[in-house]
C-alpha cells in the first residue's frame, strides 16, 4: 500500500504536492490506469496473454488463481517482462499493467485436484510466446492498480467464469521435458535456469505448479523468491571455488529513483543488502533507519526479514557478475529509496537495478577507506549511519574500522 498522511492528503488534493513527491502517487496510479477503461472495460476480453498469470497467496490453501490478458494481439510481451524492463518509467509499468485484465477464481494449490480450467492456464503459462487466449468474466473488472514491492502491480480483475486458449501455445522441448519429469522443483529450476530460460519464465511454471514431484501451485510471491534463492544458492557454491577479487570497486546506477551501489571487497565470499527509505519515499520516516540482511560463505540463515524479497533479487544479480568475473569477493549492496520511486512496482527492479549498476566500469581502489570515500560521495544519507549498522564491515575487525572512521570510531568521519 502506498504511504499517506490522510490529514496532508486532505489539504493537498495532489495539487500542491505538500509530502515533497515529485508526483502525487495516488493521483498519478490512477491517472495512467484510467487510460486503459475504455479497453478493459466489459465481461469478455479477447487478446494476446503475454503470458502471464497471477497466483495470491491469501487463504493459503486456497488461492486466487487465474491468467492475465489484454485486449490487444499480437507480441504483447513487453506488458510483463521484468527482467528487460531496463529503459522504463514506473508510469510505463503501471500503464503496461493496466492492460493486463486478470480472471481470478479460488482453487485448491493441490494440482491432483485440479479441473479443466488449471489445466488450461497450466498451458498458458508453459507457452514462451504471447497466447491469444479469450476470459469471461461475472462482472466489469475493477479499475484497481495495486502497487506490491514483490511483483509488477496487478491491474483490473474480475471473478472468472470461463478461460480458453485459442491457439497451440509454444512449449519448448526442453521445458516439455523438465515439467513431465521427476525431478525435484528446486532440480528443475536450476535446469532451466542452466538452459537458458528467464527466470520469470521458470516463476510462472513454479507458480503454475508445473515444477516439482508432489506439484503445487505456488502464489506468485513466493514463488518469485523461491526461484531467486534457489538459483542464487547454486551460484554461491560455485563461486566460492573461484580466487578471490584482488582491489575494491565501486559501482553505481540510478533506476526508477533508487540510487544503487555495489561495494566488492577482495575477501572470501559474503553479502550484505543495506537499504533506506529517505525521508519523503513511500515507506520513509523524519528519521529514516537503515535496515539490512546478510550471509556468510554459508549463505543466509533462514528468511531476510528486514529486507525480505529485495534481498534475493539484489544477491542474485550479484553473484551473476563474480560468477562472470570468476572470482568470489564480499559484496554490500546499499539501495536508497529516492521519493521519486512514487509506487512500488516489484522486486524486479532490484534486480534490474543492481544489474545495471554491474554492467558499468567500476571505480577501482586499492584501500577500504578510498572505496568507501566514493560511496560516501555518491549516498545521501549519511554514511556512517550505513556503517554502524553493516554486519560485513564489522567482520573486518575494530581496528580497521577506526583506521578510515577516525579516532572516534563509528562516530568518527572519513578521511577528505
Amino acid at each position: 500500500m502506498i504511504k499517506v498522511n490522510s490529514k496532508l492528503c486532505a489539504i493537498c488534493k495532489g495539487r500542491k504536492l505538500l509530502c515533497g513527491r515529485p508526483v502525487c502517487p495516488i493521483l498519478e496510479r490512477f491517472k495512467v490506469a484510467r487510460e486503459a477503461l475504455p479497453l478493459v472495460s466489459r465481461e469478455d476480453i479477447f487478446g494476446s496473454s503475454p503470458p502471464s498469470i497471477f497466483v495470491g497467496e491469501y487463504g493459503y490453501p486456497k488461492v486466487r488463481i487465474g491468467p492475465l490478458v489484454p485486449p490487444i494481439e499480437g507480441d504483447t510481451s513487453y506488458l510483463d517482462s521484468p527482467t528487460s524492463w531496463e529503459n522504463v518509467s514506473i508510469s510505463d509499468v503501471i500503464r503496461y499493467r493496466s492492460l493486463l485484465v486478470l480472471g481470478q477464481t479460488r482453487v485448491n494449490v493441490d494440482v491432483r485436484k485440479s479441473s479443466k480450467l488449471i489445466e488450461n492456464i497450466q498451458e498458458l503459462a508453459m507457452s514462451s510466446k504471447p497466447v491469444d487466449s479469450e476470459i469471461l468474466l461475472k462482472d466489469k473488472p475493477k479499475i484497481k492498480v495495486l502497487p506490491t514491492e514483490f511483483a509488477p502491480p496487478i491491474g483490473p480483475s474480475g471473478v472468472l467464469k470461463k478461460f480458453e486458449v485459442v491457439e497451440n501455445p509454444r512449449v519448448p522441448r526442453k521445458v516439455d521435458a523438465v515439467v513431465s519429469d521427476e525431478l525435484k522443483a528446486k532440480d528443475a529450476i536450476i535446469t532451466l535456469y542452466e538452459a537458458g530460460f528467464d527466470e520469470y519464465y521458470i516463476i510462472r511454471l513454479l507458480s503454475a505448479g508445473l515444477l516439482g514431484i508432489r506439484k503445487k501451485i505456488v502464489p506468485t510471491r513466493w514463488s518469485i523468491t523461491a526461484v531467486q534463492d534457489t538459483i542464487g544458492s547454486y551460484l554461491r557454491r560455485e563461486v566460492l571455488n573461484y580466487d578471490t577479487l584482488d582491489r575494491y570497486e565501486v559501482y553505481y546506477e540510478e533506476f526508477l529513483g533508487n540510487r544503487y551501489v555495489v561495494l566488492l571487497i577482495p575477501r572470501r565470499y559474503s553479502f550484505e543488502l543495506l537499504e533506506v527509505w529517505l525521508k519523503g519515499s513511500l515507506f520513509g520516516s523524519d528519521e529514516p533507519m537503515v535496515i539490512h540482511d546478510y550471509e556468510d560463505f554459508r549463505g543466509i540463515k533462514g528468511y531476510a526479514e528486514e529486507t525480505s524479497g529485495a534481498y534475493y533479487a539484489a544477491r542474485l544479480s550479484v553473484l551473476e557478475k563474480l560468477r562472470k568475473m570468476k572470482r568470489q569477493a564480499s559484496a554490500i549492496v546499499f539501495r536508497e529509496v529516492t521519493p521519486s520511486y512514487y509506487a512500488p512496482v516489484g522486486v524486479w527492479q532490484i534486480r534490474v537495478g543492481v544489474r545495471k549498476a554491474l554492467e558499468k566500469s567500476p571505480k577501482i581502489f586499492e584501500s577500504l577507506t578510498e572505496a568507501l570515500n566514493e560511496v560516501k560521495k555518491i549516498l545521501q544519507h549519511p554514511l556512517d549511519r550505513w556503517l554502524a549498522r553493516s554486519w560485513l564491515l564489522k567482520q573486518l575487525g575494530q581496528r580497521t574500522l577506526d583506521s578510515f572512521l577516525g579516532v572516534g570510531g563509528w562516530k568518527g568521519k572519513l578521511q577528505k
